[in-house]
């Protein structure tokens, strides 16, 4: 079992998976967090999203992608692919909700879907692409 683990972590698409399943709890953890000890929400969910891209961009450079990028390369490529996938996000949340009057954990699966095959497809093509 610990050798079918850790044949699984050396798998990228795993470690993905991971790095961005602790963002999103991390998310969840500090927008509630913030909320509780009374910060405006606005400013509380903005301030969580910003610790949490932090992260996890340090996370998938690092570990997910091994860390062999440029920052001055990488972060504003990242920065533009999470912008670009909070736009598809936004679509596609509009489209299953608006016009396809789709419940709203069927929506919720559909933007979700959405915005962590395309983070992966832009880190590991654009973002964080072998040089070559």
């Amino acid at each position: 079992m610990k050798a079918l683990a850790g044949a699984a972590v050396r798998q990228r698409s795993v470690r993905f998976l991971i790095v961005g399943g602790g963002a999103a709890a991390l998310m969840f953890a500090l927008s509630y967090l913030f909320r509780r000890i009374g910060i405006p929400p606005f400013a509380g969910t903005t301030a969580a999203y910003a610790i949490v891209f932090a992260v996890a961009y340090s996370a998938q450079r690092g570990w997910t992608f091994g860390g062999a990028h440029a920052h001055r390369r990488a972060f504003p490529r990242y920065l533009a692919a999470q912008l670009g996938c909070a736009v598809m996000a936004g679509l596609v949340g509009y489209a299953f909700a608006d016009i396809l009057a789709a419940p709203a954990v069927v929506m919720s699966a559909a933007v979700t879907a959405t915005a962590g095959i395309g983070s992966y497809v832009l880190s590991s093509r654009w973002v964080f692409a072998r040089a070559g």
